[in-house]
């Protein structure tokens, strides 16, 4: 089954969860590798995000 692709809003969410953990040191270090690749993957995400919504709003502008 696919995963819900999650909106922009919600990765960001999500990363600020992920560094207020690491931050307050809650994070067990067993879990620290794991919780780091999701950081990056949604990270990842954002930034493709971000550079489609800028290439769409230059193209709206263009026309």
């Amino acid at each position: 089954m696919k995963e819900k692709e999650l909106t922009y809003t919600e990765a960001t969410a999500e990363i600020e969860r992920i560094l207020a953990r690491l931050r307050s040191e809650e994070m067990d270090v067993d879990d620290l590798a794991a919780q780091v690749a999701r950081a990056t993957e949604l990270i990842a995400r954002c930034k493709e995000k971000l550079l489609k919504t800028e290439a769409e709003v230059a193209r709206i502008l263009e026309k």
